[in-house]
């Protein structure tokens, strides 16, 4: 098979992994090919969920595993395909050469054993920065129920590494990916968070979850995510709503992939990470999973509507970062400025702040920025429903080398 003919199918076969981001790395780059600057190469998700700079590949798509939602699942017949490292290592410079890419993302099929895989994986790397001396960013998946010192060996030469946890919980494991455990993944988070430095995995770990292949609920997941957050500080969890690539008595029957759920649950993990919330703020027994037609934040705001609205120049940081709207640059920028003049709904509109959107919840100097009888929550309900307009109808796609 040429190059060329594999580069194809590895390119395709590793699309549907979410996990590949960038940023965080401070190692300098003294000579070769390739750097990553103190501040990261940061690398932002398109909005059919493109990767963008990053060569993003599989070593193999042959897999001794038969995942249910795996479209490189052993019991698929599927053309399949190998790279040996020196492939991979003359790929990675050649598009590195052309300005294509920034940097390497490397996971892969499991072939033989997880031990075999990671050393497959190391060989490659390896020689990628011994050899080609590149010092660009390099992103690789850890294979589960490999032994430790690859572990360590893998850690090394990557700036980030990530390892799936797949699905939310274990019983959705033993139904769809009966050949994986959770202890695997979690044994390499908890080795990859006890020895991280600027040496090793300097970029730190992320993982990733299929969002819709088995029930569990918004909160079920929510509260999966927060934990990875905290046990093992965990840079991202990626979502990925399931895409049903296989025909299986076991998997749910969709006619298109669950983006908005997706996308609801970046966005409520974004009010984790920087909003100061806590899942049982978003989600409890009675209400598991967000709402879809509204942003979590504004519908956490709705069911509080008794804390509203808030007067800009008067509430703290941690008020601002509640108010539907107004992110974390644009509440420091409300801080500082507010110290000098009286912000008006127009000034806050120049510091960033979604005005549709946080207009419903705030006054400025006392003053609603309309009649204060439409303070109700069905009115503003309904205007942020008919607001809201984000296109999620598209399935997310690789970037491809190749013209179809």
């Amino acid at each position: 098979m040429e190059l060329k003919d594999k580069l194809k199918i590895l390119a395709d076969s590793a699309k549907y992994d979410a996990s590949c981001s960038s940023s965080g790395s401070t190692r300098k780059n003294k000579s070769g090919f390739g750097n990553v600057a103190f501040s990261g190469i940061c690398h932002s998700f398109a909005s059919d969920g493109r990767c963008i700079s990053l060569l993003k590949i599989l070593m193999t798509n042959c897999c001794i595993f038969d995942c249910k939602y795996c479209l490189n699942r052993k019991s698929n017949d599927i053309q399949r395909a190998i790279f040996t490292p020196e492939e991979v290592c003359q790929i990675t410079m050649n598009f590195y050469r052309r300005n294509y890419i920034e940097g390497l993302f490397l996971s892969s099929g499991i072939i033989k054993s997880p031990d075999y895989t990671m050393e497959l994986l190391i060989q490659t790397i390896s020689l990628l920065r011994k050899k080609y001396h590149f010092g660009g960013y390099i992103h690789a998946k850890a294979i589960p129920g490999a032994s430790e010192k690859l572990l360590k060996d893998l850690g090394l030469l990557v700036d980030r590494l990530s390892a799936n946890v797949e699905l939310p919980t274990e019983n959705g494991l033993k139904l769809l990916a009966p050949n994986k455990k959770e202890s695997n993944v979690s044994k390499i988070m908890h080795y990859v968070n006890t020895n991280q430095s600027k040496k090793y995995v300097p970029a730190g770990q992320s993982t990733q979850m299929i969002i819709g292949a088995t029930k569990e609920s918004d909160l079920e997941i929510m509260e999966k995510s927060a934990n990875l957050y905290s046990n093992y500080q965990l840079k991202r969890v990626f979502y990925s709503a399931y895409i049903p690539v296989n025909q299986d008595s076991l998997l749910p029957t969709l006619e298109h992939p669950p983006l908005k759920r997706e996308n609801r649950l970046y966005q409520a993990d974004w009010l984790l990470r920087f909003y100061n919330f806590k899942v049982k703020d978003l989600l409890d027994e009675k209400n598991p999973n967000f709402n879809i037609l509204i942003d979590p934040k504004a519908d956490w705001a709705l069911r509080h509507l008794n804390e509203f609205p808030k007067e800009i120049s008067k509430c703290s940081y941690y008020d601002l970062l509640k108010i539907p709207g107004i992110g974390v640059k644009s509440a420091k920028r409300i801080l500082s400025s507010r110290r000098v003049f009286k912000i008006s709904f127009e000034d806050l509109k120049k510091m960033g702040v979604v005005l549709k959107r946080a207009k419903y919840f705030i006054t400025c100097n006392g003053k609603y920025f309309m009649n204060y009888a439409f303070f109700q929550k069905e009115f503003i309900e309904r205007n942020l429903v008919l607001e809201e307009k984000i296109p999620l109808n598209k399935i997310h796609e690789q970037l491809r080398f190749f013209n179809e």
